[in-house]
């Protein structure tokens, strides 16, 4: 994809000379490719829009970390939106039916979300970070409107760079003809020099960034006193999970990318067709691997947190309450309190009450902490706070 074919125009390689075109086994990991965005896209969509609607309060009520994971699940739906279309040409044995606009307008939600995507991811890890290292100095930049100006931020740098890809004409040759960015000509030196940026920009220096970010994580469970075992043992998991999945996701695809890149400047064109045999099944598994972050996202930094569930029980029980007076030994321990979860009135306060907790005891630990805090805040590393 985005020009990152083995030949020239008329099938020339890099310094000229002739070379006949391959033909390329489309038909190769059809069916498989088909399954794996289908099952992405079925997951993945209820699964942001869930994450979604629980963010979207932690928005409301300035939460910091709320304000990317709500940015991060939008840019999931958006995603996820191009899959289905990607399924069915694969389907058709990577035939695109829908013209050359549809094909990059495609093209740059799906890259353009990829992007956005993965620096929201270090976003989140770089706010967790700063919020256990330095709760007490940065505590004054940790307001919701610094987090929407970062991801605005975020958003309308990854647009710009993508919107190149509007400039890139993928089927008028004979052999890419109905293709949707599958060129199998030599990438231009603007296109090569491109995709270094998005093996560099969009996954080296992030990897680094979500690397270093969750290595000072650890070394502050590791040092807090406030955490029982099982706390730490819970953080050290997800931790470990988020860089995990990063890989898994994201390095296969970058790393083909940076191949086919350099590839046809090596002055080995007798190779060529060979190689694009070689890297055309690789490629594609790498790139249906990249989608499966978007499922994960939701499941890895939201729907894990006991917090979360534990609002979401209490959201479907307070909506599905019947209006007769049921047993109290059914009821949250709030009732007594004067709180009922029966009432649409009173729906939001039951939520900020069993919410609150954990807050307060971030906050008292903050302030009773010295300058070298040694606290962790509990909800910050475990999404207690959502």
């Amino acid at each position: 994809m985005l020009a990152e074919g083995m030949t020239g125009p008329n099938g020339s390689s890099p310094n000229g000379s002739s070379l006949s075109p391959c033909n390329l086994p489309y038909e190769n990991m059809r069916l498989p490719l088909v399954i794996l965005y289908s099952v992405v896209a079925l997951v993945g969509v209820p699964a942001n829009i869930l994450t979604a609607w629980l963010t979207w309060g932690q928005v409301l009520r300035k939460n910091v970390l709320g304000v990317y994971l709500w940015s991060l699940s939008v840019c999931d739906l958006t995603y996820l939106a191009t899959l289905p279309l990607w399924a069915i040409y694969f389907s058709k044995g990577h035939k695109w039916l829908w013209g050359t606009v549809a094909c990059q307008l495609t093209g740059f939600i799906f890259f353009t979300n990829m992007y956005i995507s993965i620096l929201l991811l270090c976003c989140i890890s770089c706010d967790r970070y700063v919020a256990v290292k330095y709760a007490l100095e940065f505590r004054s930049l940790r307001r919701r409107r610094i987090a929407v100006g970062v991801t605005v931020t975020a958003v309308a740098v990854v647009t710009a760079a993508h919107v190149p890809i509007f400039l890139i004409h993928e089927n008028d040759g004979e052999h890419t003809k109905g293709r949707c960015f599958e060129p199998d000509h030599t990438p231009s030196k603007t296109v090569t020099g491109f995709n270094y940026a998005r093996f560099l920009l969009g996954f080296l220096a992030p990897l680094v960034l979500l690397a270093m970010s969750n290595r000072g994580i650890l070394r502050g469970v590791r040092a807090s006193h406030s955490l029982q075992p099982c706390q730490k043992r819970r953080v050290r998991v997800m931790v470990v999970a988020v860089v995990t999945v990063f890989l898994v996701c994201f390095a296969p695809y970058h790393l083909i990318l940076l191949v086919r890149a350099t590839f046809p400047y090596l002055s080995l064109e007798k190779w060529a067709c060979s190689f694009s045999l070689w890297i055309q099944m690789p490629y594609n598994v790498s790139l249906g691997l990249s989608t499966l972050n978007s499922a994960c996202n939701p499941l890895l930094y939201v729907l894990s947190s006991e917090d979360v569930r534990r609002e979401l029980s209490l959201s479907l029980r307070c909506c599905g309450a019947p209006t007769t007076p049921t047993d109290t030994s059914m009821q949250p321990p709030l009732r007594a309190a004067g709180a009922d979860p029966q009432g649409p009135q009173n729906y939001r306060s039951l939520k900020d009450e069993v919410l609150s907790e954990t807050r307060e005891e971030e906050l008292l630990r903050c302030l009773s902490s010295s300058r070298n805090v040694q606290s962790v805040p509990v909800g910050v590393l475990e999404q207690d706070d959502l």
